[in-house]
């Protein structure tokens, strides 16, 4: 396999890694003296770096590779969970001054406080599991894609070796490590895929061009709203069973939560969270629309643009659209997307691991000890996620995107419905919360097993008359809904007829138990022009959903 990169590419490229050596060294000098340095980088984050963090962790290479690719073979449906940057608004006004208040490290330690330690256990445990069957793995194997792409190297061989390079700052240097190098790569990543966009456009011969190529050859490619019998994306599905999802990503997750969590103050937590959500309303720009120009691309010139397989749609555009020396900003950029998500899902996994699971065990042991933990479990965590690849390419058609979305809509409802209904509803006690999430653990295990087992009869549309056969093939956004009006069901029914918790034990960590000290704090936390930012982005969320209606 050939290089697609020149010299003067890989003198941009080498530079850029030069200055992320820079970034990370830095923060290395400064020292982490403790868990709260290492973990939380002081809990002293600026409003900016807290958003072009929460906006690097959350878009890795998984969405450059995978969310071009589904672009490319199925349009804008998959735009839905683009525009959950509505749901990063909650984070900022509804959950954050929960946890702030509470002064936890983690989500599990939340749980603790608001429910009991089983509900901790269960859910450090379980954030470990679903880091490597989603994060952790996908990361990895989209890694390989880009690398053996644009250096014209193995796929093993990319991949393994970028999670080396990234583990090695990750480890070294902690929370400080991840955020500041992440804010360096959201701006490169930014750059770069603008421009891949805006040479694309000019390529294909302009935006109503565009929608007249694809159009013809496949005239839903611009419709979000698919009919409700959809077979892979109902508007039903996609808008209520994404909700779900979103909730439980960017509210509940150690993953993007962490990061608010590093502000010293509400106030700044929630604009960080602000900002993180306008990012996220970038990828549909720079990511989706990419894939869709790749499409049309191929229809037009076939000769000039081919694509193998969907998820290689924007490491083609790299190679066939950019002049020398952008080529090597680019793939820096999209390196940078792997490395930064890597960067975040290895610290989170070191922070539940160590802080929720070790310290528990072990409440005596020294900081240094606790750091040298952290730091071997995001080494395991590694391995595990790549042992997990070629299981996982068998789920989801293939398409990574799509895998991630069906994974991700199995094990979010019962952790959603367990933090929003803790959240809003102080009779939630922790027999509810412990039996919704073991009921809903038990879901996902039936679900995900059913789906490989007849992945074979999917694959070929077979219509057996098999309860377990119909349970594997129902809309994973559909499953989603299911799953989380069952789980709030039960989480109710299960509270009302058991005891109520202690009120006193809570207090703060809900509504109904918070103190006229607590609403004071609340209501001097924000200004006009925060409310002015977050109605503004609501509308421009509405104002993207209609336009793509076919």
């Amino acid at each position: 396999m050939e290089s697609v990169l020149q010299t003067a590419d890989w003198w941009v490229l080498g530079l850029y890694f030069l200055a992320l050596i820079g970034v990370a060294v830095w923060v290395v000098l400064q020292k982490n003296k403790n868990t709260e340095d290492y973990f939380l980088a002081g809990r002293n984050v600026g409003w900016f770096v807290i958003g072009a963090s929460i906006f690097a962790s959350n878009i890795g290479s998984e969405h450059v590779v995978g969310l071009a690719g589904t672009g490319f073979e199925s349009g804008t449906p998959m735009a839905h969970y683009e525009l959950h940057a509505w749901i990063v608004l909650l984070l900022g006004w509804l959950f954050l001054p929960f946890y702030i208040r509470s002064g936890a490290f983690t989500m599990p330690e939340f749980l603790e406080k608001r429910f009991d330690s089983k509900s901790r256990w269960f859910l450090s445990v379980f954030s470990l599991v679903a880091y490597v069957l989603t994060k952790v793995s996908v990361t990895i194997y989209a890694g390989g894609i880009v690398v053996s792409e644009l250096l014209g190297i193995d796929f093993w061989t990319g991949a393994i070796g970028i999670v080396i390079f990234t583990g090695i700052y990750t480890v070294i240097g902690g929370m400080k490590a991840v955020i500041y190098t992440e804010t360096l790569q959201t701006v490169v990543l930014i750059l770069g895929s603008v421009i891949i966009t805006f040479l694309g456009l000019q390529e294909v011969g302009g935006w109503g061009q565009l929608r007249e190529t694809v159009t013809t050859v496949s005239p839903q490619h611009f419709n979000m709203w698919r009919p409700m019998t959809d077979p892979q994306f109902p508007w039903t599905g996609l808008l209520f069973g994404g909700t779900v999802v979103g909730i439980w990503y960017w509210c509940t997750d150690q993953y993007i939560v962490q990061r608010t969590l590093a502000a010293n103050n509400i106030t700044v937590g929630r604009r960080g969270a602000i900002f993180g959500a306008y990012l996220k309303l970038l990828p549909i720009l720079i990511f989706l629309v990419p894939g869709i120009i790749a499409f049309a691309l191929t229809v037009q010139n076939p000769e000039m643009f081919s694509v193998e397989k969907a998820d290689r749609a924007f490491p083609m555009l790299v190679k066939t659209l950019l002049p020398v020396g952008l080529k090597g900003l680019v793939a820096g950029g999209l390196m940078a997307a792997l490395m930064s998500s890597l960067a975040s899902v290895f610290n989170s996994c070191s922070t539940i691991f160590t802080i929720d699971i070790y310290k528990k065990l072990k409440p005596n042991e020294s900081e240094r000890k606790l750091l040298a933990i952290g730091k071997i479990a995001t080494s395991i965590i590694v391995l595990l996620g790549i042992i997990w690849i070629p299981i996982m390419e068998k789920i989801g058609g293939g398409v990574m995107y799509q895998y991630l979305q069906n994974v991700q809509s199995y094990i979010a409802p019962p952790v959603t419905a367990v933090f929003l209904l803790g959240i809003i509803w102080k009779r939630v006690n922790s027999k509810a919360a412990i039996t919704t999430l073991l009921v809903g653990l038990f879901l996902l295990i039936l679900r995900l097993g059913t789906e490989i087992y007849y992945q074979p009869q999917i694959s070929a549309g077979a219509d057996l008359n098999n309860i377990l056969y119909k349970f594997a093939t129902i809309n994973f956004a559909h499953m989603a809904i299911f799953m989380f009006i069952f789980s709030v069901i039960l989480c109710v029914v299960v509270s009302l007829a058991t005891a109520e918790p202690d009120y006193k034990t809570i207090k703060g960590l809900s509504f109904g138990t918070l103190t006229a000290e607590d609403k004071e704090i609340s209501k001097g936390s924000y200004s006009t022009i925060d409310v002015v930012l977050s109605v503004l982005l609501v509308v421009i969320v509405i104002a993207i959903l209609s336009y793509f209606t076919g």
